[in-house]
């Protein structure tokens, strides 16, 4: 069973129990209908309540644990669904935690690396990917340079332009 982090909790707001949550989806809109979560490192089952968005944050509370007390423990921890949970995507749209760990081979089938990281950018994604030896490429994640992705062999194979992998 596998789980997908939703949102990093910052803090906390207020007194009454609420915690404030940096969104990691596109669609914050989605905390709206979440019955279940998991919170931190050991996946500690939690029950939302009353979520509601402020400048950009989600804030709400945990059932059963109304009280600034009993949720500080949260802070900095991220809070998941489990992967059946997931929002369905539409084809193209990948989970950043799905693209993490992919190899990346260019078109003459040479192994450039690994994903480390995604970077969201106001136009485009930018795969960071780990070549080994300190090397590290950025490959935008537009149709032109990602011409297959493969989440359930972790693979992905792009067609970059000269210059982009040296």
């Amino acid at each position: 069973m596998g789980y997908t982090a939703i949102g990093k909790i910052t803090n906390s707001h207020g007194v009454k129990g609420d915690i404030k949550i940096f969104p990691l989806t596109d669609d914050p809109d989605r905390f709206f209908s979440l019955k279940k979560a998991y919170v931190g490192e050991i996946k500690e089952e939690v029950l939302p309540e009353e979520p509601r968005i402020h400048k950009g944050m989600v804030l709400m509370r945990l059932k059963g644990l109304e009280d600034i007390n009993k949720i500080l423990r949260f802070k900095g921890q991220y809070i998941y669904v489990l992967d059946d949970d997931r929002i369905k995507l539409p084809e193209g749209r990948y989970f950043i935690s799905d693209l993490i760990g992919c190899e990346v081979y260019d078109m003459t089938e040479r192994k450039l690396g690994t994903i480390k990281d995604v970077l969201q950018g106001a136009a485009n994604d930018v795969y960071v990917i780990d070549g080994g030896n300190g090397m590290e490429y950025l490959i935008p994640a537009v149709e032109r340079f990602i011409v297959s992705v493969s989440i359930a062999d972790k693979r992905i194979q792009v067609d970059p332009i000269e210059g982009m992998i040296e």
